[in-house]
């Protein structure tokens, strides 16, 4: 099971995977040049998003097809310091899945 976690830090904000730093995924799509943010909705919290969803579900295009709800339900929701594990993110999906039906 991964372990995302993400930490706003003097020097600016840290987002890795199973400790080491998540990939913004910019070659599947760039909504920001910079970088991740979250507690927001924007294209940086949106880049965060589509990272998160990419490197989970391992398919760029159900990721890109369900970035604009995960970022406005999850990660815009997100507090200064978040963890989510593979497991919070297959719960996340399915209730969003369900509000959509």
């Amino acid at each position: 099971m991964k372990r995302y976690v993400g930490d706003r830090t003097i020097d600016g904000v840290k987002v890795t995977v199973d400790g080491k730093p998540l990939d913004p995924r910019t070659n599947v799509f760039e909504f920001s040049k910079n970088g991740f943010e979250w507690s927001y909705e924007g294209p940086e919290p949106r880049q965060l998003a589509l990272a998160l969803l990419v490197d989970h579900l391992g398919d760029k295009d159900v990721a890109k097809a369900k970035v604009e709800d995960f970022m406005r339900a999850i990660v815009a929701n997100f507090d200064n310091e978040w963890e989510m594990t593979s497991e919070d993110l297959d719960l996340a999906l399915t209730s969003l899945a369900g509000k959509a039906a």
